[in-house]
């Protein structure tokens, strides 16, 4: 079960499960209608769902001719995912709207492969809680999290001394803040490195993305925030590293190639014939490190210390960053705008950190984001 699968990863999941003729039982998407048409009749899924209504009505009628079901809305998701039966969901559908069907897919029976690291930073602990009491297991995706996965099978939990977060820089790596006043989003969405949707390659260009992925991987591997580093790493070779108590690190090096992951979150711990290109190393020259600038790129520090105060914190600034992002691609918001507005609304929902269910969770969201746009509004 592929969700998500119109999107960057979503589309890469199809391309594995091409690839490796994969049994691919239900997909969903939001929009794309003729895509999911195409998906499905490809691996003769047997359910579709479009999170948007108009789409899942085009697709009713497109798909007229087969027997697969069409499902609708969020709920439509949710409700596919517990009716048609997979090993496996590849969950890359984007934002908060991946949340109640990682859920869902948990409730299902299903192990998990998770491309949607908000559901961890919005509801991490419930998330993990959630899979523990099924007994399943969480397969991480994202490139980083999933390197250390890899790098994990070397040693036990207890050898431990630090995981290393590898993070590209962005394309405004070594600027100050005063560089970054008139940056376009043009410029932010030049990635040195990845393809990747308008929204993530915004949260890269930030190091939004990386404090993410630092509270994603706290949960992931029960491992407390202090003991993960975050390294720029500009040629994206090695995805991510562990570090031993006798110092001794592993890291995990391949192309930036997000198929390698999606097949290794699927399959682990077993692999399979290659899906990417062979990773050349005579080629490479060098290989370079660096600190990252927190006291530039803040969304880093700021994800450091919302982990660290707990609760919807996490989803507090996640919820800012959601309408930052979306008026500054909109042309409404400079890029250090972004910035100011997470610095404020994190400040003014300090008491999130007392905010533990699923509900007072979504509340705290949903007040993030209007704090948000209003301090946007008013600038």
């Amino acid at each position: 079960m592929i969700l998500g699968s119109t999107g960057s990863v979503g589309l890469q999941a199809i391309d594995v499960a091409r690839a490796q003729n994969y049994r691919v039982s239900a997909v969903c998407a939001n929009t794309n209608a003729a895509a999911v048409e195409a998906q499905v009749r490809e691996f003769g899924a047997l359910a579709a769902a479009m999170s948007d209504e108009r789409a899942a009505n085009e697709l009713e009628t497109r798909l007229a001719d087969t027997n697969a079901r069409v499902y609708s809305g969020i709920d439509g998701i949710c409700e596919m995912i517990s009716e048609v039966k997979a090993d496996t969901a590849v969950n890359s559908i984007l934002g908060m709207s991946g949340l109640m069907p990682t859920l869902a897919t948990l409730d299902a029976g299903m192990n998990l492969a998770l491309a949607n690291k908000e559901s961890l930073v919005i509801a991490g602990k419930i998330v993990m809680r959630r899979a523990a009491e099924k007994g399943l297991t969480i397969s991480p995706v994202d490139s980083e999290h999933c390197a250390i996965a890899q790098c994990l099978r070397s040693g036990s939990k207890n050898e431990i001394k630090r995981l290393i977060l590898t993070a590209s820089g962005g394309p405004f790596f070594g600027k100050k803040r005063e560089e970054l006043a008139a940056i376009t989003v043009e410029q932010a969405l030049a990635h040195p490195t990845w393809k990747m949707g308008a929204k993530i390659t915004i949260d890269s260009a930030t190091l939004m993305n990386k404090g993410f992925e630092l509270i994603e991987a706290a949960h992931l591997f029960d491992v407390p925030a202090e003991n993960i580093d975050v390294i720029v790493h500009r040629e994206s070779v090695i995805h991510s590293m562990v570090e031993y108590c006798d110092n001794s690190v592993i890291a995990q090096l391949s192309v930036p190639d997000m198929r390698l992951c999606v097949q290794y979150g699927v399959e682990a711990p077993t692999r399979r014939e290659a899906v990417i290109p062979q990773l050349d190393l005579t080629r490479l020259g060098s290989l370079t490190f660096a600190t990252p600038d927190e006291d530039t790129f803040v969304p880093l520090k700021l994800a450091k210390a919302a982990f660290a105060s707990g609760g919807a914190a996490p989803a507090v600034l996640h919820a800012a960053n959601d309408v930052a992002v979306e008026r500054f691609i909109e042309g409404g918001l400079s890029f250090l705008g972004i910035f100011d507005t997470l610095c404020r609304v994190c400040d003014d929902m300090a008491y999130a950190r007392e905010c533990t269910t699923l509900d007072d969770i979504m509340e705290c969201d949903a007040e993030a984001r209007r704090r948000a746009a209003a301090f946007i509004d008013a600038k």
